[in-house]
């Protein structure tokens, strides 16, 4: 598990979420097709066939008697932490919540409107894990926004669903929640189907047949990404504890096959010290079947000289998640371009932002850390220019306005102009 900088697993682990896309995204296509078609008749066969559930217009979405049931089965200390994350997630996302501006200039006012967009549509998936995290941390920065109407869709094995899933949507405030899952979900919301409302975006994590249909429905709406198997680079020296480094890359493992922990040091014994605790921790996990694998192909501790050069991996990387565990993790932050979360320090984990810090956890994978952002308050916002001319102010500017126009020969744009500023 121990390599160096010039081993070929780093290249491997880079190019790990590069799926055979074109067979998956056929498969969507076809789904979401369908569903685009038929509306409700192909999203309850699909539900049938993939859920094994017979769902219909009147089982398809929850009822208030099934929330309430939710209620009554999520233990008081759950609901407690449940808040308490409402609380620090809100706080946060409202900090990045644009404003409406203007400014005059020689006889215009010109600006940008901020509005909320109207309608968001969330997934979350559903399957083994009851991923309520998912529901608060794509849900809260559309409330932060302004956003007053919020479909969820997740799927609903046999036509139930996880109640900490529907105990978190109606804690954030969730309009109204629909048993379907998978490519059909993200189909119904964009086009709209007799019993799902067609939403303005979709958010939110799923399987490859997820991935594939939000590419696919882009543009009839918008969506935050596509999102790829989880992973987490950590940087570490000899101040790391050994165990907590092993504790941090694990905790990724846990997620998929496709998973990826990568640690960097500049510390040989440290590097030692980590895999043996791998070895250690690795048995007494749940889910080490799925954490051995992702340990076995996409994982891998990287001994290198300095930790200037190992902030430049992390930078080639761009990782969902890194981790400073350093001495002094300040003086490295600002060397770090590319990463979706920084943690710094050794008292703060992963796990911390997954659940309960305040940022969001739906971070960017597969090396887009370089272009992309987390999910915000600001995804769900959209900006409209304001343009506002004078009588004098348009005769001022009306010169160079009506000589780019003819320079481009469209002169109808010229004298839409002209005629303006004629006696």
């Amino acid at each position: 598990m121990i390599i160096n900088k010039n081993d070929e697993k780093l290249t491997l682990i880079k190019k790990r979420g590069a799926a055979l896309e074109e067979g998956y995204l056929e498969q969507a296509a076809a789904i979401v097709s369908k569903v685009k078609t038929e509306g409700d008749k192909a999203l309850f066969e699909f539900t049938e066939k993939f859920d094994g559930f017979n769902a219909d217009c009147s089982t398809i979405k929850v009822t208030q008697a099934e929330i309430d049931e939710a209620f009554k089965t999520v233990s008081p200390a759950l609901k407690d932490a449940m808040e308490k994350a409402k609380d620090n997630i809100l706080s946060f996302h409202k900090r990045q919540v644009e404003q409406t501006w203007f400014f005059e200039a020689e006889g215009k006012i010109l600006g940008q409107k901020v509005t909320p967009i109207e309608k968001a549509g969330v997934y979350v998936p559903g399957g083994k894990a009851a991923y309520f995290s998912s529901v608060m941390m794509n849900v809260l920065p559309a409330v932060a926004a302004g956003v007053k109407d919020i479909t969820m869709c997740t799927p609903a094995v046999k036509g139930e669903i996880n109640p900490a899933l529907l105990v978190a949507a109606k804690i954030c405030g969730v309009t109204r929640i629909f048993k379907i899952g998978g490519a059909q979900a993200v189909a119904a919301m964009a086009y709209g189907t007799e019993s799902v409302p067609k939403v303005d975006k979709i958010t939110g994590p799923g399987n490859i047949y997820v991935a594939m249909a939000k590419k696919l429905v882009f543009g009839a709406v918008d969506i935050d990404m596509i999102a790829g198997p989880s992973e987490i680079l950590v940087i570490a020296d000899g101040s790391a504890r050994a165990d907590c480094v092993a504790a941090d890359m694990l905790a990724q493992c846990e997620h998929d096959e496709l998973a990826s922990a990568v640690c960097v040091t500049d510390n040989k014994d440290l590097a030692v010290q980590i895999e043996a605790e791998i070895n250690r921790q690795l048995p007494l996990l749940p889910k080490k079947d799925i954490a051995a694998v992702s340990l076995d192909k996409f994982s891998a501790i990287v001994v290198v000289d300095s930790i200037d050069e190992a902030c430049d991996i992390a930078n080639d990387i761009a990782p969902e998640h890194l981790e400073l565990y350093v001495e002094s993790p300040m003086e490295h932050m600002m060397k770090i371009k590319n990463a979706g979360a920084i943690f710094l320090g050794g008292n703060s984990p992963e796990a911390a932002g997954d659940y309960f810090a305040g940022p969001n956890h739906v971070l960017p994978t597969g090396a887009s850390a370089r272009f992309f952002s987390p999910l915000g308050a600001y995804d769900f916002l959209k900006r409209s220019s304001i343009i506002y001319y004078s009588a004098e102010g348009l005769a001022k500017d009306a010169p160079y306005i009506t000589e780019m126009a003819e320079a481009e020969q469209l002169k109808a744009h010229a004298n839409s102009v002209s005629i303006r500023i004629k006696p």
